[in-house]
């Protein structure tokens, strides 16, 4: 794969120079992977008016999903660039009633292809308007525990079928993502770059299931994956902008 990239790039550097040198100017070429979190800000409200309950403390903040990327510039469109990107992260809240401890963490994920197009009559740096089109995950685990675990005691429970203060849930909602983005790559030499950009991840299909697939009836509309983000990252590769 990394013989492919790399002869890929040095055939766009000898077709874009040939082009440089018949009109004049140069389209914006190369290809890089790097390292590139996301942060994102997704809507609590559903979830926070059920974790009062629970004496857990509301989600207010933004996650910070670490992630990766990479791209390659195409001769198909001048200054259009296709590659792939995937982030993860979660945020958890903590709290006790009497001696039963109860936990509750929310993961949000996400990734798929990217396709940018980079303002041409930009010099210098590389400003780019795109989209991610792929999938991703919402995914609610409530733990509720009194720390008292004993392996024969976990099968007698199964067994009886007894309600124990030891109880945990898993619930799940998969769906399809497309994400408009505007992001902004500025090189600090021909093959380093730090990355900015803003995007909001809109979420399409997907049902709610908890345990072992099993379907989960009447969740909030509100409660989705849906989440503006900011993206970051450093690239490394070749960078001619």
């Amino acid at each position: 794969m990394k013989k492919i990239l790399i002869i890929i790039l040095l055939f766009n550097v000898g077709y874009f120079a040939q082009i440089e040198s018949q009109v004049g100017w140069i389209a914006k070429f190369g290809g890089a992977i790097g390292f590139s979190p996301v942060v994102l800000f997704p809507n609590y409200d559903n979830l926070n008016k059920k974790l009062t309950g629970l004496n857990l403390e509301n989600l207010n903040g933004p996650i910070y999903a670490p992630g990766g990327g990479g791209y390659i510039y195409v001769m198909i469109v001048d200054n259009m660039r296709l590659g792939g990107m995937a982030f993860s992260g979660s945020q958890s809240s903590i709290g006790k009633i009497g001696n039963i401890e109860n936990e509750m963490i929310y993961s949000l994920s996400g990734g798929g292809f990217t396709v940018e197009y980079t303002m041409p009559f930009i010099k210098k740096i590389a400003l780019s308007a795109g989209v991610i089109l792929g999938g991703g995950n919402l995914n609610i685990k409530i733990y509720q525990n009194n720390n008292l675990f004993d392996w024969d005691n976990i099968w007698t429970s199964v067994k009886n079928n007894s309600a124990e203060e030891n109880k945990s849930y898993s619930i799940n909602n998969s769906f399809y993502i497309v994400s408009p983005t505007l992001n902004v790559d500025v090189p600090i030499n021909r093959f380093i770059a730090l990355r900015g950009g803003l995007g909001y991840q809109f979420t399409l299909g997907g049902s709610w299931q908890i345990a072992n697939e099993k379907e989960l009836k009447n969740v909030p509309s509100g409660l989705n994956g849906n989440a503006f983000f900011i993206q970051t990252g450093i690239y490394i590769g070749l960078f001619a902008f």
